[in-house]
């Protein structure tokens, strides 16, 4: 499945919208303390322990934006927008939503 930030997809002509998908995922207080306990990971100011688990809830968010987009009947998603937030005190939530489409090579 082709997915872009971009509102078209180069070589493709969108034939049909079939909605907004939404994918999350939501880091919980475990993974902060986690990461805390972990502190001597960080080098230069970085946290590879902390990226390493928003690059997997990034992940997680988008699988699930792909999964929902196909099941509108889509084959492709465009204009993907991606969001962090904190929810509540401990839990951080990242999403990922677009517009699920039906693609087809000009």
């Amino acid at each position: 499945m082709i997915v872009t930030t971009t509102n078209t997809v180069e070589g493709h002509r969108i034939t049909a919208y079939h909605g907004i998908a939404v994918g999350e995922a939501i880091l919980g207080a475990n993974v902060f303390r986690d990461l805390f306990a972990g502190i001597r990971d960080i080098v230069g100011g970085r946290s590879s322990a902390y990226e390493r688990s928003l690059q997997e809830a990034r992940e997680t968010a988008m699988q699930e934006l792909q999964h929902r987009a196909s099941r509108l009947g889509g084959n492709a998603v465009v204009g993907i927008d991606l969001d962090y937030e904190v929810v509540g005190e401990s839990m951080l939530m990242v999403s990922a939503s677009g517009t699920s489409v039906t693609i087809e090579r000009v």
